[in-house]
């Protein structure tokens, strides 16, 4: 599971749609997609990896599939991703 979840953080476009979640709020693919400057196909392919990775969780609103962070990490999952977080912005 650590490395799965590693190897999600460990790619910037990933890392960074984390950043963009980490508000707290929900956020579609094509809000994402205007934040980060990528493709609709590859924004979904990373948040699909973020998913089975178990660091978002998503909900179906009409056509739009909104994402959010998992309510439900293990704490040493939350520090971990907190950690990465706080790396990518100090880095």
């Amino acid at each position: 599971m650590i490395v799965t979840v590693l190897s999600a953080l460990a790619e910037p476009t990933r890392l960074e749609a984390m950043r963009c979640l980490a508000d707290g709020g929900e956020h579609c693919v094509c809000e994402l997609m205007r934040r980060l400057g990528a493709t609709q196909s590859r924004m979904s392919r990373h948040m699909q990896v973020l998913k089975q990775a178990g660091l978002v969780v998503d909900r179906r609103d009409a056509q739009w599939v909104r994402y959010r962070l998992n309510p439900d990490l293990r704490p040493g999952l939350r520090q971990l991703v907190r950690a990465a977080l706080t790396e990518a912005v100090a880095a």
